[in-house]
């Protein structure tokens, strides 16, 4: 277990220079040739970098590869080659597909429909690496399900589209993207450490050391943004984690808040609304409801603010989401680490 935890760490401080070193030139490139957005939760023009996230899917690759490369010089063999080049070519397709849409312009890119059904096919590399697992468990009846072919045939590719779009729902804050993935990731590998599943804890590891890299340059005020390559990266990356690494019930579970807002989003078509989850920005900086009624836990989190302490702030939903997500992390430990 010590090796272990070497190598994970020796591999996430790989991840995490490379971000820490290569995001600052980016950002320099992004604003002399126009590739910025305009920061929406701000009460004043501000253009901030896009695409930034580029950046994290590169210092987590090679994270990955000198994982890899370490352990077959302390073992005399490789970990695992062919889930980990699964994950590596799953990570680069789809943070493609978002590279492309950050290039072209928001709402100005690829169209929504095309963005999440071109993760179907990013997905084959998963598909291949588990083309004979026809088995999952359920910890919480204690049952294995018998999926036979529909697994990695049908389950896998739909799992990659739900999480890279899913992932992608919650986002439009400074910070708020880069810290969800942390929370989220830092229970998973909790939760992997405990259980044995070494591949979910190094792929967990090292994309939270990128992710708090990234982090230092996305906070609150941002001097980058992550972009759709990021976001749809990282959740193609995360149903990996979760397929790979064998703890996909829990995984689920740590989804909740992905869940709810994916219900908030039908409530908004069913009032003929297509949400946005920016706040509307006061003059004082903070921020109010954009909806009379909650279409996104962005807005929920507004409107608990305001209810709380009279005013909500960006900062604020950030803090406020992050926490929801620990709570639900903190609770399938506690129930599934007694399954």
């Amino acid at each position: 277990m010590i090796q272990v935890m070497l190598i994970a760490l020796a591999s996430a401080a790989v991840a995490f220079a490379a971000v820490l070193v290569m995001e600052p030139p980016w950002i320099a490139v992004a604003k002399a040739r126009g590739l910025v957005g305009r920061d929406m939760n701000k009460s004043y023009e501000v253009k901030v970098a896009e695409a930034g996230g580029l950046w994290v899917i590169v210092g987590v690759s090679l994270g990955l590869l000198f994982m890899e490369v370490l352990t077959a010089f302390l073992d005399g063999q490789p970990y695992q080659p062919v889930p980990l080049l699964a994950l590596l070519s799953l990570t680069m397709l789809t943070a493609m597909i978002g590279l492309l849409d950050d290039l072209l312009g928001w709402k100005k890119g690829v169209p929504p429909l095309v963005r999440v059904l071109s993760t179907i096919p990013a997905s084959l590399p998963l598909v291949a690496a588990k083309y004979n697992a026809y088995v999952v468990h359920i910890p919480i009846l204690n049952r294995y399900l018998y999926l036979g072919p529909l697994f990695p045939l049908v389950v896998v590719p739909i799992g990659v589209m739900g999480a890279s779009n899913a992932y992608n729902m919650i986002a439009g804050y400074n910070g708020l993207e880069a810290s969800m993935g942390i929370a989220l990731l830092a229970f998973t590998a909790a939760y992997a450490a405990v259980t044995g599943s070494y591949l979910a804890l190094y792929a967990s590891v090292i994309m939270i050391a990128a992710l708090a890299a990234f982090l230092l340059y996305n906070r609150y005020p941002a001097r980058v943004f992550p972009g759709n390559t990021m976001t749809y990266a990282l959740g193609a990356y995360y149903a990996g984690v979760v397929v790979l690494g064998g703890v996909a019930a829990f995984s689920l579970f740590l989804f909740i808040p992905y869940y709810l807002e994916l219900l908030l989003f039908l409530r908004g078509l069913a009032h003929g609304v297509y949400k946005e989850n920016f706040g509307r920005p006061r003059p004082d900086g903070s921020l109010d409801p954009p909806y009379d009624k909650a279409y996104s836990l962005t807005h929920a989190m507004i409107r608990l603010q305001k209810a709380l302490r009279g005013r909500a702030t960006e900062n604020g939903v950030v803090v406020g989401l992050v926490l929801l997500q620990c709570l639900v992390g903190a609770v399938g430990l506690a129930v599934f680490l007694r399954l």
